[in-house]
């Protein structure tokens, strides 16, 4: 981790824009919601799960308890939202990515699912803004580079047709997903023939 990073943004409609940035904590994020790469059980976990869940307090784990007691476990591609506890956020959002089974089990069609879902229950929540980690990619074994490409084309998508988010963010922990979140943005952009700025942040 360093203590600059950078970020990429994409016009991909007038006054709404995705923006890739890091290396950097989600946890850190002011905005709407910041989206938790949860596990069905929606009790926390390692990773991006647990730091959630630590910087947050209890009052998510026990948002997350009332949702599994009323409804059962989180289905993978599916989304809800609590309140943020002790985040700078006002939501977090727990999605449930896919593991990776060599792609022939509808991994990708379920992680596009998160990024869709995810978007529009902060749409619904009528949010502005909502942050994403790369999901997937930790110990659910998620190739980056195909899990960027989802990613990004999906949350594009939904952007474009929500009625109140404006900015969709994706906050990398690392250089090398950064690097593969960016790479991965500047073919969207150009294949769309959308703007896209690059700057360094200190």
């Amino acid at each position: 981790m360093t203590n600059s990073s950078e970020q990429t943004r994409i016009a991909i409609a007038p006054g709404r824009s995705l923006i890739i940035a890091g290396p950097g904590d989600i946890t850190n994020e002011t905005c709407g919601a910041i989206v938790n790469a949860a596990n069905s059980s929606l009790l926390g976990g390692g990773g991006v799960d647990g730091a959630i869940h630590r910087a947050g307090g209890p009052a998510i784990l026990e948002a997350c308890r009332e949702i599994v007691a009323r409804q059962g476990r989180l289905p993978a591609g599916h989304a809800v939202a609590t309140p943020a506890g002790r985040l700078s956020a006002k939501y977090v959002i727990h999605t449930v990515g896919p593991f990776w089974n060599g792609g022939q089990q509808r991994e990708a069609e379920t992680l596009a699912s998160c990024h869709t879902e995810s978007i529009r229950v902060a749409d619904e929540l009528q949010l502005r803004s909502i942050a994403f980690p790369a999901i997937s990619t930790g110990i659910y074994g998620y190739p980056l580079d195909q899990a960027a490409e989802i990613a990004v084309s999906s949350a594009a998508r939904a952007l474009e047709e929500a009625s109140q988010l404006r900015e969709v963010k994706f906050i990398l922990f690392d250089t090398a997903a950064l690097q593969q979140f960016c790479r991965v943005a500047k073919v969207y952009a150009e294949s769309k023939s959308l703007r896209m700025d690059s700057c360094h942040v200190t």
